[in-house]
């Protein structure tokens, strides 16, 4: 209700992704001497967490289980447009009989986060959001000794070859992309094409663009649900036009959108030049980039010519060319053939601007023990 993401979402993936990281450090809690054979560990003490508006069951998940596995206290901060998730999770952590004061649920903006930053009893902070907010931690956190996780985003490339599965690779860009609305830290917003199978792949998007619903979050059926903020819907619109006047065209859904609400239609841009529509791939919203290559080394330059390299997805037929391909690609995730899967046992972070450390899996533990 405060997010706007489809229900359907929130029941297939948010609640059993939270559910199974809770499960799976549950498993780790009396296990850490296995987690950390030869070393003598303990807890650090207060954790300080900030998580986004965009997954803020499933964020909170993250953070929470693997420090209270390692014997912490939490001190953890929604963002403030999507307050009452985390609300209703600490009504479950009171009935699961967790002791008070071990999780500690709080709201506030920008400046309730930098309080928990500078405050002196945080000795961990982990951060999911912007890049510049992340930026701005590091500094505030320089000299001291808190350990820091930061998780900061960056639009991924999605690389579809001409040998790829073509109806599995729309499947995926469309889950790439237009999940959430857009508002994923790892979304495929960068479509990376092999230009023998562009008409192709923008026909079968296009096609596919027009059987998805958009509307009421509470509806089962709806594919796409609402943006998150009027002024999250500001900045999508912004920086659309601004691709528009870079020269870019756009292709949207002929949908009828809500007349209550922030909306958005499914949106791509069939541009087939890097210096073109520049704009699009700076935001987190239902838009999608499109860009040609010829051969693979080519699309590697591409999908790394970014300061971000959270994830990144290959479709293609071919054993060696994933392996080939993933092996030079500069990011924490890469997918083969399949976008936005997750499991609890395989750790999630990034490289360059998309932050350090990671989240899930044994990896996840190390930042929360001494």
């Amino acid at each position: 209700m405060d997010g706007g993401k489809p229900i359907k979402e929130s029941k297939s993936v948010d609640v059993p992704l939270a559910l199974a990281h809770f499960f799976y450090y549950a498993g780790w809690a009396d296990k850490l001497d296995y987690a950390f054979p030869g070393r003598k560990v303990s807890p650090i003490g207060v954790a300080g967490q900030i998580i986004p508006w965009n997954f803020p069951l499933l964020m909170a998940a993250w953070k929470i289980a693997p420090a209270l596995a390692c014997g912490n206290t939490v001190v953890i901060k929604s963002a403030e447009t999507t307050p009452l998730t985390l609300y209703k999770l600490a009504e479950v952590i009171q009935e699961a009989g967790l002791p008070d004061g071990v999780v500690n649920i709080i709201s506030g903006d920008g400046k309730t986060g930098a309080a928990i930053v500078r405050h002196p009893d945080t000795k961990k902070i982990a951060f999911t959001g912007s890049t510049e907010v992340g930026k701005l931690i590091i500094r505030q956190t320089a000299g001291t000794d808190k350990k820091l996780t930061l998780e900061l985003g960056g639009k991924a490339a999605n690389i579809v070859f001409e040998d790829a599965p073509i109806d599995a690779a729309i499947e995926g860009i469309i889950n790439g992309i237009y999940f959430n609305q857009g508002h994923v830290c790892c979304a495929g917003s960068r479509l990376l094409v092999q230009e023998s199978i562009k008409d192709i792949i923008i026909k079968k998007l296009k096609h596919r663009l027009s059987t998805l619903r958009v509307g009421d979050p509470l509806d089962k059926n709806t594919d796409v649900g609402a943006i998150n903020s009027s002024m999250q819907l500001k900045k999508i619109t912004e920086l659309v036009n601004a691709g528009i006047s870079e020269g870019a065209t756009i292709f949207q859904s002929n949908c009828e959108l809500p007349s209550k609400g922030y909306w958005f239609k499914p949106t791509f841009s069939p541009t087939s030049r890097s210096h073109t529509g520049s704009q699009m791939k700076k935001f987190s919203g239902p838009v999608l980039s499109i860009l040609t290559f010829r051969t693979p080394s080519e699309a590697v330059e591409k999908a790394n010519n970014t300061f971000y390299g959270l994830s990144a997805g290959i479709w293609t037929d071919k054993g060696s060319k994933i392996f080939k391909t993933l092996s030079k690609i500069r990011a924490g995730v890469v997918w083969s053939n399949t976008f936005n899967k997750f499991n609890p046992a395989s750790p999630f972070g990034g490289y360059k601007e998309s932050g350090f450390g990671r989240e899930g899996g044994k990896q996840g533990l190390d930042g929360y023990v001494i």
